[in-house]
């Protein structure tokens, strides 16, 4: 829809800000909202007071502050407890990342959560009474110009943080109090509808993912032939198999990580470099890192070619498992990947046996450790696969090929549509908070009041 300007503006005086509605002052955020950088931890130590604990990963990954969320169990002084007990509608921000576009994450806290205490990483930003509503400072803290300058006042190396003077300095649009509350309502109601399309494409693809796998998985272990005899294969976990296939183990079928960078290989030799977080699940591999081997980590080391397969064998339930594809002739992975190179199988039936449920279910299960489980290349080349005829083989690689693309195809739309809603939900917060539209007569009065 096509949405109104104000009648009137002037300069803002703020050049990224440009100009702004005639009636709204700009103004530093340390003017505003009282600014906490929180210091309280995780651990539990004697003598303080049980709380719970509000932290980095409960601000990044939700708009809301709410009582439904699973707080950390810790404890603190009398005196944080004062100091950093949440409030219905103070503001939370990540005031410390690991890169510049994780800064100024922003939740709003809603009254069920008072009284929760904000942790460490964390900035609390609590707005002065008649000055700025939190529902507006939440909204003002998730456009793209609010974040850019948070962005470039983050200062470090290995870790970035905003000082509590950086996020004072911070400028913000600031409209009179009844436009505030108008604006956040308008905000609340239309990023609502965008979410909810947002969620109906995130489902479409959680469908869609479940539906490859189910396709490749049945194919790779029963066949095309649905009125084909079956016979037991033998292995508890495949079951049945077609009568005229074989089970055979993968290294029967493939070497294993048998090719290797040389000694001599000269520090300035360019290479492509593949990390296991380069590889995701259902996408492949993702991204390649040009650099010279004198600068590439110890763990690349091992050479691929075109139709090889990456199994990662650290943290095995991200199923990082890839097929190395055409245009990757020159690849050097991680060592952290076990290489399989088919030998006497067809390379995409062995790629999509890889992929199947059955087959990556089993390497999760035999992972040994906690945080990282791992399996040793030896023993996936040790496990049992199904083994149909060359003919076969070649059939179902197609077949899948075929059926894989058509969903991959409605995935990647489906992504295409996620991305294009985030651009406009970025774009009509921006458009709103910054004054660019005028939102005052698009929300019922009873709606602005509860905003």
């Amino acid at each position: 829809m096509s949405l109104p300007a104000y009648p009137a503006y002037r300069e803002s005086g703020v050049p990224w800000l440009g100009r702004v509605p005639a009636g709204w002052g700009v103004r530093r955020l340390r003017f505003l909202a009282d600014i906490r950088p929180s210091g309280v931890d995780k651990h539990s130590l004697e003598g303080e007071l049980p709380v719970r604990l509000c932290n980095y990963v409960d601000v990044y990954k939700n708009d809301r502050i709410t009582d439904a969320l699973a707080f950390l169990e810790a404890t603190a002084t009398p005196a944080e407890i004062e100091r950093f007990a949440l409030r219905a509608g103070d503001v939370l921000i990540t005031k410390d990342s690991e890169t510049p576009d994780d800064i100024a994450a922003a939740a709003l806290v809603e009254p069920s959560a008072a009284g929760v205490v904000c942790g460490y990483h964390l900035a609390l930003l609590r707005p002065v009474a008649g000055a700025i509503s939190g529902a507006f400072l939440f909204w003002v803290f998730k456009a793209p110009e609010t974040l850019a300058q948070c962005s470039v006042r983050a200062q470090g190396i290995t870790r970035l943080g905003l000082s509590t003077g950086a996020i004072g300095d911070v400028w913000l649009p600031l409209p009179p109090p009844a436009e505030q509350r108008a604006i956040a309502a308008f905000i609340d109601r239309e990023c609502g509808k965008i979410d909810a399309l947002v969620a109906e494409q995130e489902r479409l693809i959680a469908l869609l993912k479940e539906k490859r796998q189910a396709v490749i998985s049945h194919a790779v272990t029963k066949g095309l032939d649905p009125s084909a005899p079956m016979k037991d294969s033998g292995v508890p976990w495949l079951g049945q198999v077609p009568a005229g296939w074989g089970v055979a183990l993968v290294k029967s079928v493939a070497s294993c990580n048998d090719d290797v960078l040389p000694e001599d290989t000269t520090p300035d030799q360019i290479i492509e470099y593949v990390e296991i977080s380069d590889v995701e699940a259902d996408r492949g591999i993702t991204r390649r890192s040009a650099m010279a081997f004198g600068d590439a980590p110890s763990r690349a080391r091992r050479r691929v070619r075109p139709g090889d397969v990456l199994v990662s064998t650290v943290r095995t339930y991200l199923r990082a498992i890839a097929t190395v594809p055409e245009d990757c002739d020159a690849l050097v992975v991680s060592t952290g990947f076990a290489v399989f190179r088919p030998r006497r199988v067809h390379p995409r039936f062995l790629s999509y046996v890889f992929y199947s449920e059955y087959l990556i279910s089993e390497i999760i299960a035999r992972s040994v450790g906690v945080s990282y489980p791992a399996i040793n290349a030896s023993e996936i080349a040790r496990l049992p696969i199904p083994l149909p005829p060359p003919a076969e083989q070649r059939a179902i690689a197609a077949f899948l090929d075929r059926e894989c693309g058509k969903i991959d195809t409605l995935t990647s739309e489906a992504e295409r549509a996620i991305a294009l809603l985030k651009e406009r939900r970025a774009a009509l917060i921006s458009a709103a908070v910054t004054g660019k539209i005028d939102v005052r007569g698009l929300v019922p009065a009873e709606e602005a009041a509860a905003a």
